[in-house]
C-alpha cells in the first residue's frame, strides 16, 4: 500500500473514532502532499513515497521550528501541541537511521567521492542524500560529513 493510500485510511479510520487532533493533522498533511503533487505532476498525479516523505519531513521540520519559537515566548502549551503532531507525522517516516550506520555510509560515501576536505562537501552530500533516503534529516547528515571532513 502506497503511503499515500495509508494516510486516507488512516484519516478515515480518525473520523471514524472521532479522533480530532489526529483529524486535523492528517488533514493537513493531506492538504500538503495534494499541493506536492499539484507542484510536481499536475492536478490528477500523486506523489510516489520518496516524494511523500519528503512532504512529511518539511511539515515536521515545520512543526519542530513552531515548537522553538513557543517555547522562547512561553507558550508550552502550543509546543505540546506541536509535539503530538510531530508524533502522528512521524508515524509516516522510515525508521531513523542509527548513528553508527550514518558514520559507516558517510565514511563510504566520501571516499567513493574522493573528497578530502570540507571545500567538497557539497558533492558528498549530493552523492549522500539519495543513500539515506529520508532516514536522518539534513542537519545531522551535514554535521556528521563536516566532522569526518575535518
Amino acid at each position: 500500500m502506497s503511503l499515500q493510500k495509508r494516510i486516507d485510511e488512516d484519516l478515515k479510520d480518525a473520523m471514524r473514532a472521532k479522533d480530532a487532533a489526529r483529524l486535523s493533522v492528517l488533514r493537513l498533511l493531506k492538504a500538503a502532499l495534494k499541493n506536492a503533487a499539484i507542484e510536481k505532476v499536475g492536478a490528477e498525479g500523486e506523489l510516489n513515497d520518496a516524494d511523500a516523505v519528503v512532504v512529511i519531513r518539511k511539515q515536521v521540520k515545520q512543526r519542530q521550528d513552531s515548537i522553538e519559537s513557543f517555547e522562547k515566548g512561553g507558550r508550552a502549551d502550543l509546543a505540546e501541541k506541536e509535539k503530538a503532531e510531530i508524533e502522528v507525522l512521524s508515524n509516516y517516516l522510515p525508521q531513523a537511521i542509527s548513528a553508527k550506520e550514518l558514520q559507516r555510509i558517510v565514511g563510504e560515501t566520501i571516499a567513493e567521492v574522493g573528497a578530502t576536505s570540507r571545500a567538497q562537501m557539497g558533492a558528498v552530500m549530493k552523492a549522500l542524500q539519495p543513500r539515506i533516503a529520508g532516514r536522518a534529516d539534513g542537519k545531522t547528515l551535514s554535521a556528521e560529513v563536516t566532522r569526518q571532513l575535518s
